[in-house]
């Protein structure tokens, strides 16, 4: 999961240094701003009041589960999705003010907007919820449902954010690729401990 994080490495430089790319994404953001009352329900989806609690129902019931089931450590898998939940804040903050990237020309002015943490509020709670859930389901049809609403919900909110003109493209890709390797580590976590006792 190195190539995510190298990725990010490459977009926060841009953003720094207001390289080339990151004229690309202003371009790219021009074709695609549209601000409309549906793009900004869908980059709704990413505010806390509405992503927190369907995480926060996928901890309790999978712990819930885990448990009944007789899980050799049935909290970790859950305790890692709320760890990886706190990150967002305790990484995007941060990496917002040392960016400090302008907001696109359709919001008021005002700097701080690389990377999206809407879009990795997104990221974390519905994939969280995602990983976590998989593994109580047993028919493929529903696992293939679960999977699919999980990559609808992040995509629709990243789609809404640069099309109400909430956040350039490369702040929705840079919370992408900054979140994707510690899911990819907690879906080893849930593989691992998730597992009832043989």
């Amino acid at each position: 999961m190195l190539l995510p994080l190298l990725l990010f490495a490459l977009i926060t430089w841009q953003v720094l240094v207001d390289g080339p790319l990151t004229g690309l994404d202003e371009r790219v953001s021009g074709t695609l701003v549209r601000p409309d009352r549906f793009s900004e329900l869908l980059s709704d989806l990413g505010n806390t009041g509405t992503a927190l609690p369907v995480l926060a129902a996928a901890l309790a019931y999978a712990a819930w589960r885990w448990r009944r089931a007789g899980a050799a450590r049935w909290w970790l898998p859950p305790l890692a999705g709320a760890v990886l939940m706190a990150l967002v804040p305790a990484l995007v903050v941060p990496l917002k003010e040392w960016t400090d990237r302008p907001a696109t020309p359709v919001m008021p002015p005002a700097t701080g907007y690389f990377p999206s943490g809407h879009t990795a509020t997104a990221l974390v709670a519905y994939g969280t919820a995602t990983l976590l859930l998989l593994p109580h389901l047993r028919a493929r049809a529903a696992r293939r449902l679960l999977v699919a609403a999980g990559a609808v919900l992040v995509l629709a909110t990243s789609c809404g954010l640069v099309r109400r003109g909430y956040h350039w493209p490369l702040d929705v890709v840079g919370s992408w690729c900054l979140f994707v390797p510690p899911l990819v580590y907690l879906r080893a976590v849930t593989a691992r401990y998730g597992r009832r006792p043989s």
